[in-house]
């Protein structure tokens, strides 16, 4: 899962960015308004958390031009201020959510997680495909029940597939998700990963779950069911129209 954190102080932003870390999200973070409404743009995040109290805009103008844009990325509000109109107020704008601090990092967590499982159109920490299941709240992965061993990359590549299940995936997507734009490796390196999982879910009695949409990226199948392994390259014959 990636997060923006949007937060100008140094002690509370190096504090939330070690306990998401920690925890095996990748983070970006920014520590101004303009900034943030520009990464919203510019990137396809999970989720943002969003300090109300900027030096430049304030957060209530983030998530006017964020939703002016029409961007759907779900803003967690971050804020001292614990009152129902400083609440009001965020919801009205746009916020998801509204949490106020100080706030501990597992219930921070917990409500990433919620809010997320709310934008995806889930209402259970599960997400499955067929015989897979994979535990948003404790990142287990299992097949008909029995644990599937995923690093911290190819756990990242998985958790992405299903969040956007049906939904072709290109490779710049996944390089988006796992590295967030710092020192990104070869894109040949998603083709490893998707190898990888691959072969454990193979492993474990899931079949070929993972379809390669030839010349556009991957996909896990929306129905949850055995998936070819690639869609294969269309034939242009004579009878064929050739698109440039």
């Amino acid at each position: 899962m990636r997060v923006l954190l949007v937060e100008n102080d140094g002690g509370t932003a190096h504090g939330t960015s070690s306990a998401l870390r920690a925890i095996g999200y990748a983070l970006d973070h920014v520590a101004t308004g303009h900034e943030a409404v520009e990464m919203l743009r510019r990137y396809d995040y999970d989720l943002a958390l969003l300090e109300m109290v900027l030096p430049d805009i304030d957060g209530y103008e983030v998530l006017r031009a964020t939703r002016a844009a029409r961007r759907e990325t779900p803003i967690v509000a971050l804020s001292s201020l614990g009152g129902p109109q400083a609440k009001v107020r965020a919801f009205s704008a746009g916020a998801d959510d509204y949490i106020t601090k100080p706030y501990d990092a597992p219930e921070l967590a917990a409500r990433i997680q919620a809010v997320v499982r709310r934008s995806k159109g889930y209402c259970q920490p599960i997400l499955h495909a067929g015989p897979l299941r994979l535990s948003l709240d404790s990142r287990e992965v299992t097949v008909n029940g029995r644990p599937v061993h995923l690093t911290g990359k190819e756990y990242l590549v998985l958790e992405l597939l299903l969040l956007r299940k049906g939904t072709v995936l290109t490779k710049y997507a996944f390089l988006d998700h796992l590295y967030g734009g710092m020192d990104e490796p070869e894109m040949k390196i998603i083709d490893v990963f998707i190898c990888k999982v691959r072969k454990k879910l193979q492993q474990a009695g899931a079949g070929s779950l993972i379809a390669t949409v030839w010349g556009q990226g991957y996909m896990l199948r929306g129905d949850g069911g055995v998936a070819p392994m690639t869609v294969p390259r269309p034939v242009v014959g004579s009878a064929a129209l050739s698109v440039a």
